[in-house]
């Protein structure tokens, strides 16, 4: 009697057992198909897109040689990665010219225009920024805009660049009914836009062991434009922000490929009487 008891005993401990493992086993189940259920809503409810870690095609994996690297040793290998990977952080200054003699067939700065360069070459030299270098649009309001700025920064290493010359970018959405540049415009320019943002906006070359300050004088669609492709928004946006004459629009790439924007259009140096949008 005492053997049977205890042998029921058993039995209802493992039936126990049983029924409560199995309990656990499906709240489990139900839990992480909630959660799929829930993380499921959440996506539909907030759709994203994904970063591109190689937008400028300076990742270290698509840098190296990959049959050397199949044939080399692990310490090689490590060497190879080191000597492909970018180590310091790119400023970038985006600076549009200051205004200009819209109806002018140079389209030279206009006397404020003038006074609004000086003021941001002055900002520049008192911010205590060691930039490395500037590179100024070859058209005429950017360059005079520049050798102002050079005033006040005339130790500093300049070029020109044609491919940073104004330009209609990209097709805008939504459109505007005063600005309808032809298609055929768009397919030119905007691939000459491109060009230029291919040959100055990306992480710093594995050699580049500081972070450096540069500073590119150019203008608005050109700038708006290279911060929608920075920041990998759609491109067509770019019409949907306005920036100032002499304003600062400053991008940061880190080695990672990572791209902020830590100002855009900053005309803090500007006093509410020197703001034009021409």
């Amino acid at each position: 009697m005492v053997l049977l008891r205890k042998a029921l005993q058993l039995a209802a401990c493992a039936s126990g057992c049983a029924v409560a493992a199995k309990l656990r086993d499906e709240d489990r189940f139900w839990r992480v198909h909630a959660f799929v259920a829930e993380r499921r809503t959440f996506d539909d409810h907030f759709p994203r897109g994904h970063w591109d870690d190689n937008w400028d095609f300076r990742s270290p994996e698509y840098l190296l040689n990959s049959k050397k690297y199949s044939e080399a040793s692990d310490q090689e290998r490590k060497k190879m990665e080191e000597e492909t990977k970018a180590k310091a952080t790119r400023n970038i200054i985006l600076i549009r010219h200051g205004q200009y003699f819209m109806d002018s067939e140079r389209k030279n700065l206009t006397p404020l225009g003038k006074e609004q360069a000086a003021l941001l070459g002055k900002r520049l030299a008192d911010s205590g920024m060691k930039f490395d270098h500037l590179v100024m649009s070859t058209m005429t309001r950017a360059t005079e805009t520049a050798e102002i700025i050079l005033e006040y920064l005339p130790s500093l290493k300049r070029s020109s660049c044609s491919l940073i010359e104004e330009g209609p970018p990209y097709p805008p959405v939504p459109p505007v009914d005063h600005w309808k540049p032809q298609y055929s415009e768009f397919f030119a320019e905007g691939s000459r836009i491109e060009s230029a943002f291919r040959r100055h906006i990306h992480r710093a070359p594995p050699t580049q062991k500081d972070d450096s300050y540069e500073i590119i004088v150019c203008h608005a669609n050109v700038i708006r434009y290279f911060v929608c492709r920075a920041l990998q928004f759609p491109p067509e946006g770019w019409l949907r922000m306005s920036l100032g004459n002499c304003s600062m629009s400053w991008l940061v790439i880190r080695p990672s490929g990572r791209v902020s924007l830590r100002s855009l259009g900053d005309i803090g140096h500007l006093p509410p009487s020197k703001v034009s949008f021409t």
